[in-house]
């Protein structure tokens, strides 16, 4: 447990918040702001809470350096939705898109552009066990395809681009749920960016979308009117009653990362995590981690034992000790430890010598 009672949570979504977050949002829940409303109950349509959407969009924009021109939305359904309604929204009857397959997440985004038009993977390390992500050269984009698609970090597998993938000059669309303000992106460089919040941002139930002019330009005609980009800006990001809850504390979240340093710290911090687990996984061959070294993830650090049956063991006892979140993905199984931005170097320090001791006792 932390100094605070709380187990050191290295769970992969809904992770752990800033304990100075949850405390603001705790004095908010009976009176938001001194409105005399609490959090839970005040309007959407009230100017209290139209402030709060306003400066949650101002940091975000400030935070990851979004260009004055691209629109912030947000929006519900998680990036399950976004897997349908980027394609549904860009491509027209009859267009295509390419897509890099580097995980579970990125097949579903693939299976659900191809509703809409001709969607193809175009590199895959499934065969493999999705050990790693492209590098460039490695692939062909098809000449008239309309953008490509990738998802910069894969939780269930532990892989994460470190570079730009190349789009051949074609439009890039990412899924950035699970590494969102932890690592470098550049915005500019990308016409969507969409990522669920509940891994780097906030609570489950709001999800963050992104929109160069490009993708405005290209938003079609006749979409279901909740699936429609233009709608959404249009009215602010509240054509309907969006997640009150959620906005406020993704707010309060980018606040408390401004507060500490920005993504330049958040980055720094992150790199420091991992580089302390990696070391210990690598120290001795007890453990086996799951991705290759030059793909390796800074958010999600995925490993087996040399010796599978003592994993749920290993499980036991690390919740015994305070360290939870730890199980693998139930696809993939295994250990995975999430380094969030709200995971302290402290409670990786834990981690290791709680393996530590671990190896010690079975090794």
């Amino acid at each position: 447990m932390d100094g605070n009672g709380r187990i050191h949570n290295f769970g992969a979504g809904p992770a752990g918040l800033p304990l100075e977050v949850i405390r603001e949002v705790s004095d908010s829940l009976p009176n938001l702001n001194e409105s005399g409303f609490g959090l839970l109950e005040i309007s959407h349509r009230s100017e209290v809470f139209q402030k709060v959407i306003d400066e949650a969009r101002e940091s975000v924009r400030r935070v990851l350096s979004i260009p004055e021109e691209y629109k912030i939305l947000f929006l519900q359904g998680g990036a399950s939705l976004q897997f349908y309604m980027t394609a549904l929204n860009i491509l027209r009857e009859g267009e295509k898109a390419d897509y890099l397959i580097t995980g579970g997440w990125s097949k579903k985004a693939l299976k659900e552009a191809s509703r809409i038009g001709d969607a193809k993977n175009i590199w895959s390390d499934e065969t493999n066990g999705f050990r790693k992500v492209p590098k460039d050269g490695e692939y062909d984009i098809r000449d008239d395809a309309v953008y490509v698609h990738y998802t910069s970090n894969n939780t269930l597998y532990g892989t994460q681009y470190h570079h730009l993938p190349s789009s051949s000059g074609k439009p890039l669309v990412v899924d950035a749920s699970s590494d969102i303000t932890g690592v470098e992106i550049d915005v500019s460089k990308h016409d969507i960016v969409y990522a669920g919040a509940q891994k780097n941002l906030g609570p489950s139930g709001i999800t963050l979308v992104i929109l160069s002019p490009w993708a405005i330009s290209r938003i079609g005609n006749d979409i279901p009117t909740m699936l429609d980009y233009n709608v959404h800006i249009e009215k602010g990001s509240m054509f309907n009653t969006p997640n009150t809850f959620g906005i406020f504390v993704l707010g309060r979240v980018f606040a408390w990362l401004e507060k500490n340093g920005g993504m330049k710290e958040a980055i720094r911090r992150n790199k420091e995590k991992s580089d302390l687990l990696y070391k210990e996984l690598d120290r001795t061959d007890f453990w086996q981690p799951h991705a290759a070294i030059e793909s390796r993830s800074k958010m999600n650090v995925t490993w087996r034992l040399n010796d599978t049956s003592l994993e749920e063991i290993f499980l036991k006892e690390a919740f015994d000790c305070g360290l939870g979140g730890l199980k693998g993905h139930r696809s993939v199984g295994g250990i995975r430890a999430s380094l969030y931005n709200y995971i302290s170097k402290e409670s990786v320090i834990e981690l290791v010598r709680f393996m530590k001791k671990f190896e010690e006792a079975h090794g």
